[in-house]
């Protein structure tokens, strides 16, 4: 259950903004810092300044732009989540790009929306991350994991010759789990865990990490079920 500011009804939901233009950082500050029970308490114009600082700041909320000078904001929100899990990501973009949702969704962001939002709406944005509700829109996600879904169908029939740890690493994938927390999770060097999803990923005959994990979800959690086994 998050613990927010917006559960408790105690202090303001603090926030960080991430955006490299500062006239939209200005507008997003003073509209979310007018609003008593929002606090913006930190902002950057770059990933490496975001990564340095939102940490450091430990914000409820982050809202990320996508697209930045030295990175986007799926990298930043797949590394902030798996050094604070309790961090909810809001991704901001200019462009309703489908991919750019699928990686948010993958990357364990709590909503996306576009810059094109009204004032208000953000704000009721931010509350709906904050209290550990989703923001992301179910028909666009519906329609994407449908869309990957086929996609990954003719790989299928390959997942038995995956490895044993490859399946475990491959499960791991379909849980949204980012490498360094896989490979926590397995005692494994962040290296070795992008060399294993490197070989599963040739071997089921797909490109991207998401299709990968469509494949831990749809097909693999099925073989997994079997006398005398069962799949948390």
């Amino acid at each position: 259950m998050a613990d927010s500011a917006v559960q408790r009804g105690g202090d303001p939901v603090k926030v960080f903004l991430l955006d490299d233009h500062e006239v939209v950082r200005r507008g997003v500050f003073d509209l979310l810092d007018a609003e008593p029970d929002l606090q913006v308490i930190g902002e950057a114009a770059n990933t490496e300044q975001a990564l340095a600082r939102i940490p450091a700041l430990q914000p409820d909320v982050a809202i990320l732009d996508m697209r930045l000078p030295d990175g986007d904001g799926v990298t930043v929100c797949r590394e902030l989540r798996s050094r604070m899990p309790g961090l909810a990501c809001l991704m901001l973009t200019s462009f309703d790009d489908e991919d750019a949702l699928l990686d948010s969704i993958m990357a364990g962001a709590a909503g996306y929306v576009l810059k094109q939002i009204s004032g208000t709406d953000l704000v009721s944005a931010v509350r709906t991350v904050a209290s550990g509700q989703s923001m992301l829109d179910p028909g666009a996600a519906t329609r994407l994991m449908a869309r990957l879904r086929g996609d990954a169908k003719p790989a299928a029939p390959e997942v038995p010759q995956l490895t044993e740890r490859e399946r475990e690493v491959l499960a791991l994938i379909g849980e949204g789990l980012t490498n360094r927390q896989i490979g926590q999770r397995l005692y494994l060097a962040e290296k070795t865990v992008k060399n294993h999803i490197s070989r599963l990923l040739a071997k089921l005959g797909v490109e991207r990490r998401v299709q990968a994990a469509v494949i831990a979800g749809q097909t693999l959690a099925g073989q997994d079920r079997g006398p005398g086994r069962s799949v948390r």
